[in-house]
């Protein structure tokens, strides 16, 4: 796809400087700009750049007044940054702009779709699905009975979603992505041999969720697993039986959250974090990387460890840590002096 600079001031409602005509068909970074690629300056440390690139087209902001001659055609914007996250998204929008029924796919004679679905090849679609309008669903996709998804979501390559499953709109399922398989649900019988617990609930995803590759969640019990409006999961993420995540709640990669847990609104939750079952955390908690949770977290706080502590304290408590073997040393020379006098 290519795109003149005229094109992309009129998609930003920007100015140009330069030539309106030139054309691109790439993205690039300042420091990697070649011919034909569009590329932004934002950041200062960057600045040294916009002198060399040999991108076609750079955004910048409207403050910005070259010092030296330039070899590149400027679009000028409020805020460089933010127009050209806009032009992203505008670009990833075109690429997946596309629309119907490839074959072989299967999809039952009681499946219901909106206008504009892109169902890619090998992909199902079983009994009683009912998919609203501009879905995109790229192929080898499973989509079990009952499960319904709303408008303007996008199932990408390879997830599996089962049964009695419930999306939003405009939500995001990346490839690899298992929902709805049965929770970790074994009683111990006498023998030590375990009976498994038929999981009979299912998984609900709120509007504009997004969902990283490899990542899993599983269905509830009874009841439903739920993950509120606006949460956005990392890759390769385990979400167990009946949890709940608060809305705008984001969670990095190899994060595993264990069953009934509720984690609540806004949090911001490091990687490789592990969380207990049947706790609840609170609203607005920042959790940092590979810390371990087995306690109830209130409303505000920021932990760090395993277990994990308030992040002041941890951080306190480190300093001791890495003094450790000079402070056991301290100890034993006293204890010494002590018993020889």
């Amino acid at each position: 796809m290519k795109f003149t600079a005229q094109q992309i001031a009129g998609i930003l409602e920007g100015d140009i400087v330069g030539n309106p005509n030139v054309e691109v068909s790439k993205l690039s970074k300042i420091e990697e700009g070649t011919r034909g690629s569009l590329t932004f300056l934002s950041n200062p440390k960057y600045t040294q750049y916009i002198y060399s690139t040999k991108a076609s087209v750079a955004i910048v902001n409207k403050s910005f007044v070259p010092e030296n001659d330039l070899d590149t055609t400027l679009i000028k914007v409020e805020d460089a940054y933010a127009a050209f996250t806009k032009l992203l998204e505008y670009y990833n929008m075109v690429k997946l702009n596309k629309t119907g029924i490839e074959q072989p796919s299967f999809i039952s004679d009681s499946a219901k779709y909106g206008d504009n679905l892109y169902l890619g090849a090998f992909s199902y679609l079983g009994d009683n699905v009912s998919i609203g309008n501009n879905v995109k669903i790229f192929p080898n996709v499973h989509i079990g009975d009952n499960v319904v998804i709303g408008e303007n979501s996008i199932v990408f390559s390879g997830a599996k979603i089962y049964s009695d499953t419930i999306i939003g709109n405009s939500c995001v399922i990346n490839s690899g992505v298992i929902i709805g398989a049965d929770g970790f649900g074994f009683a111990p019988n006498q023998d030590g041999s375990y009976k498994k617990i038929p999981q009979i609930g299912n998984v609900i995803l709120e509007d504009h969720v997004d969902v990283g590759a490899g990542t899993t969640i599983d269905r509830a019990t009874m009841g439903s697993t739920i993950i509120r409006k606006g949460v956005k999961l990392d890759n390769q993420i385990q979400i167990a039986h009946n949890v709940e995540i608060g809305k705008n709640t984001v969670i990095a990669a190899q994060t595993g959250i264990a069953g009934s847990t509720k984690v609540g609104e806004n949090c911001m939750i490091g990687g490789q974090v592990g969380i207990a079952g049947h706790i609840t955390i609170g609203n607005n908690v920042k959790i940092q990387a590979q810390s371990g949770i087995a306690r109830n977290v209130k409303d505000d706080e920021v932990l760090q460890g395993s277990p994990a502590l308030p992040i002041k304290d941890y951080n306190k408590s480190y300093v001791h840590f890495k003094n450790l073997p000079k402070i056991v040393k301290h100890i034993n020379e006293l204890e010494k002096i002590n018993g020889n006098s």
